[in-house]
């Protein structure tokens, strides 16, 4: 008996138009989430320049909170990539001790030092 038959082969295009269809609908959703924002702290910008000074230092203000952010979240990720590197090594220790397999894990592990070393070292502070 065939394994791939004619019902099994139906449900895999099925499958894989709705896959792409779902990410056409996301991409789409998220074009749309980042136009809205576009225009709004276009209008919001458009407003506090009204105001004057102190809508501009709320406007800074907001600027290096997200600087902050984007800094904070690039030294999770740091850590997270080398605890994943530092993990893989261990896991192909174990799997493989005779060849020197292991050492694949350094690559996520320097990833993860390099995004921790930028976000120290490199990084616009505030």
């Amino acid at each position: 008996m065939n394994v791939f038959s004619l019902p099994m082969a139906l449900f895999l295009a099925v499958a894989a138009s709705g896959m792409w269809a779902f990410i056409a609908v996301v991409t789409w959703a998220d074009i749309r989430r980042r136009e809205r924002e576009a225009y709004y702290r276009h209008e919001t910008m458009k407003k506090l320049s009204e105001v004057g000074e102190s809508g501009l230092a709320l406007l800074r203000e907001d600027e290096r909170s997200a600087m902050r952010r984007r800094r904070e979240n690039i030294k999770l990720g740091g850590l997270i990539t080398s605890a994943a590197g530092i993990g893989l090594m261990i896991f192909l220790r174990a799997v493989d001790s005779n060849r020197p397999v292991y050492l694949a894990g350094l690559i996520a592990f320097l990833v993860g030092l390099a995004f921790l070393s930028y976000s120290y070292i490199l990084a616009p502070k505030d």
